[in-house]
């Protein structure tokens, strides 16, 4: 089992930035890549960015040259540095891991609202 704390999320001018955390506990040594979600009311969840365990990543193209994922295997912690947020960027962000054997984890998800 793998246990995703997600903290960060608030309350942000549009132009402003966040930083999101997620620190994962539990069979650790099971994890190959995290990544964040979105889901923003009425609509479907979404993939932000996911990063592998070797750190290549990938990201949404609506938030290509925003938002960096990033990670500290040491820490098992994954991030979301969001720069020039926007009013479409609000939605709950969710924390996902994928286990080698092909299991995901989520976490309880943090809100990020900006305003414009």
């Amino acid at each position: 089992q793998v246990q995703l704390v997600e903290s960060g999320g608030g309350l942000v001018q549009a132009g402003g930035s966040l930083r999101l955390s997620c620190a994962a506990s539990g069979t650790i040594f099971g994890i190959n890549a995290m990544g964040w979600y979105r889901q923003a009311p009425g609509k479907q969840r979404e993939m932000v960015a996911r990063i592998s365990r070797s750190g290549d990543t990938n990201y949404a193209d609506s938030v290509k040259g925003r938002f960096t994922i990033s990670r500290d295997n040491a820490k098992n912690t994954v991030y979301l540095q969001m720069n020039s947020l926007k009013p479409e960027d609000t939605a709950v962000y969710y924390c996902n891991a994928g286990t080698f054997s092909h299991r995901d984890y989520w976490g309880q998800g943090t809100q990020v609202t900006v305003s414009s």
